[in-house]
């Protein structure tokens, strides 16, 4: 059974955030699959991962190519992922499932702290998570650096 991390973002974007924890994902050797809800959010993010930062570029596909089994990173938007993937990473208030938590490795959940719509969503992903048993961390950035704020067993 995998567990879900909630990455609360306030001190830096999504689009920041996400290239750290695909790297850390990747070391682990998952395949991922980052899942968002929209073509046009996943177009642009997919641009902005084939940029790269100063840390490396990251692998990946914009999900509906010829080759998604071949992906280690696919971005979706409503489809089912073609890399199967260990690991996915909620962006933009894609739902998640306690069936993909316990099928998976790991599940991330990445909002923006300064949406409250988003942070919304979040507390009730973390409930209907934590009620249907799964394991769920709470990572927060407020100080600066992040830091685990809470854990359901």
């Amino acid at each position: 059974m995998g567990a879900a991390y909630f990455y609360h973002v306030t001190q830096s974007s999504i689009e920041q955030t996400l290239p750290m924890l695909l790297g850390k994902a990747r070391q682990a050797g998952w395949r991922i699959e980052v899942r968002g809800q929209h073509a046009d959010d996943m177009e642009r993010l997919d641009k902005q991962l084939w940029l790269g930062d100063e840390n490396g570029f990251d692998p990946h596909g914009l999900a509906g190519g010829d080759y998604d089994a071949d992906q280690p990173v696919l971005l979706t938007f409503g489809q089912a992922a073609g890399n199967n993937p260990t690991c996915v990473m909620s962006v933009y208030g894609a739902d998640v499932t306690p069936q993909d938590v316990t099928a998976l490795e790991r599940v991330c959940i990445l909002f923006d702290g300064h949406d409250g719509a988003a942070v919304a969503h979040a507390r009730v992903q973390w409930k209907t998570l934590a009620d249907a048993g799964c394991t769920a961390q709470y990572w927060s950035q407020e100080s600066g650096r992040w830091e685990k704020k809470a854990e359901t067993a």
